[in-house]
C-alpha cells in the first residue's frame, strides 16, 4: 500500500473504519460553553428536565469528533486538497456522556477532472456502543491524482 492515498486508490464502496472515541461529560460541557451554549449542552440540571432527560453533545461537537477520526485514519495520509461540500448532516440520536462513538467513511463516487484532481463524494457515520447511528453526513473533497510515474497504492 502506498503511504499516500491518491484519487486512483479510491473506489465506490470502499469503506474506511475510522476507530473510536469516548465522549466525556467535561468535553460536552466545554464545547457547549465555548461554541453552542444551549442548556442541553451546558447545564446538567436544565438538560435533565428536557425531552432528552440529560446532558447531550452539540451536533457541531459530534461532527468535530467525526472530523478528528477522519483526519487520524484517512486524511492525514491522503493527497487531499480541500473540502468542497458538506451536507446533508443528520443527527439521528443524542450523544451522551460516556458514549463510545465509532466512525466509518464509505466512498460513494470518484469523479476525475481534467486538471489533475478528482472530486470524491463520501458518506460518514458515527455509531454508539449499542450500534445506533447517531450521525450521518455526506461530503465532497478534492483529491490529487497520482503524479505521472508514481507507484501504485491502495485503499485501506
Amino acid at each position: 500500500m502506498s503511504t499516500v492515498l491518491f484519487a486512483e486508490d479510491l473506489r465506490p464502496g470502499t469503506v474506511f473504519e475510522l476507530g473510536s472515541t469516548k465522549v466525556s461529560k467535561e468535553e460536552i460541557l466545554d464545547f457547549g460553553r465555548r461554541f453552542d451554549p444551549l442548556p442541553l449542552h451546558t447545564d446538567e440540571g436544565a438538560a435533565a428536565t428536557s425531552r432528552f432527560g440529560g446532558l447531550i453533545a452539540s451536533g457541531f461537537h459530534t461532527a468535530a469528533l467525526l472530523q478528528r477520526l477522519l483526519v487520524d485514519a484517512v486524511f492525514s495520509r491522503a493527497a487531499l486538497i480541500a473540502g468542497r461540500e458538506l451536507g446533508p448532516l443528520r443527527m439521528r440520536a443524542p450523544v451522551r456522556p460516556g458514549d463510545v462513538l465509532h466512525g466509518r467513511m464509505e466512498i460513494v463516487e470518484v469523479r476525475p477532472r481534467d486538471d489533475g484532481t478528482a472530486v470524491v463524494r463520501s458518506r460518514g457515520t458515527l455509531t454508539n456502543g449499542s450500534g445506533t447511528v447517531v450521525m450521518e453526513v455526506q461530503g465532497e473533497t478534492l483529491w490529487e491524482h497520482r503524479p505521472a510515474g508514481g507507484s501504485e497504492g491502495g485503499a485501506a
